[in-house]
C-alpha cells in the first residue's frame, strides 16, 4: 500500500487504496467526450491509471488504439480489448510514443511532488511529435467543497467527507461510496494546485497548456514547451 492511502470494502484493494469491485460498478462519465474532441480518429492513445477500463472502452469503441496502463493486476483483468501493460506509471518506458497520452483521475495532484514529476516525465517521455497530453486536474474548490456528495447514475452516494493538511501543502482526503448493497472508502494523499502551482510543474516537465478544455479547468491540453 502506497503512504498515506488506504481503503475499504468488499474485494481486492489496490495500492493507492482504490477497490476493484467499486471501480467495476461505477459509470463512465464525460472523459471519453473530451478525449474524442481533441484526439484524432483513429489515434493511438497512451491511458495511464486506466483501472477497470471505464473510459477505455467508450475510447475503443469509438476507433482509438489504446494501450491500458494500470499498477494493479486485478484492475487491468477487467480491461477487454486494449493492450494492457502492468507496471507503475512512473517507471514505465515502451520505447515508443502515442499521439495522445491520457492523464486522468487527478493523479496529477499526487501529494508526493516526486511522484507527480515522474507521472509528467512518463507523460513527455510517450508523445510523438505533435502529439497532445490530456490531463484530469483537480477542480478550484475540491478541497474547501467539503463535506460534499452527489449521487451517480449507478445509484452510487458519492462523498468527500473530510480534506484535512497533513504538512508541506498535502491533505489526506477521506471519500466514501455507499450503494444500497455495499459502501467502499478511500482515504488518499492529494497536493491543491493553484493554475499557477499546475503550469509550472507542467513547464518543469517540458510541457506547456495548450488549451483549457472545460469550463471549470478541470480537463487540460498540454503539448511539448518548445
Amino acid at each position: 500500500m502506497r503512504a498515506g492511502h488506504r481503503g475499504t470494502g468488499p474485494g481486492a484493494i489496490t495500492p493507492d487504496g482504490c477497490a476493484v469491485e467499486l471501480y467495476a460498478r461505477l459509470p463512465v462519465r464525460e472523459e471519453p467526450d473530451v478525449v474524442a474532441a481533441v484526439v484524432p480518429q483513429g489515434a493511438r492513445i497512451l491511458e495511464l491509471g486506466c483501472g477497470v477500463g471505464r473510459v477505455t472502452r467508450p475510447l475503443l469503441e469509438r476507433g482509438f488504439a489504446v494501450t491500458a496502463v494500470d499498477e494493479s493486476p486485478e484492475m487491468l483483468a477487467r480491461v477487454r480489448g486494449a493492450r494492457t501493460i502492468c507496471a507503475p506509471i512512473e517507471e514505465l518506458d515502451l520505447e515508443e510514443t502515442f499521439d495522445a497520452v491520457l492523464l486522468a483521475s487527478f493523479l496529477v495532484n499526487a501529494g508526493d511532488a516526486e511522484v507527480r514529476r515522474a507521472l509528467l516525465r512518463t507523460c513527455v517521455r510517450h508523445l510523438a511529435p505533435g502529439g497532445r497530453v490530456l490531463i484530469q486536474r483537480e477542480g478550484a474548490d475540491w478541497h474547501t467543497n467539503v463535506p460534499r456528495e452527489r449521487v451517480d447514475p449507478s445509484g452510487c452516494t458519492v462523498r468527500i467527507v473530510s480534506a484535512e493538511p497533513v504538512g508541506d501543502g498535502v491533505n489526506s482526503v477521506h471519500a466514501e461510496y455507499a450503494f444500497p448493497d455495499a459502501t467502499w472508502t478511500h482515504t488518499f494523499l492529494t497536493r491543491p494546485l493553484t493554475k499557477e502551482q499546475f503550469e509550472e510543474a507542467l513547464s518543469e516537465a517540458g510541457l506547456r497548456v495548450d488549451e483549457y478544455l472545460t469550463e471549470d479547468g478541470v480537463w487540460v491540453r498540454a503539448v511539448r514547451a518548445e
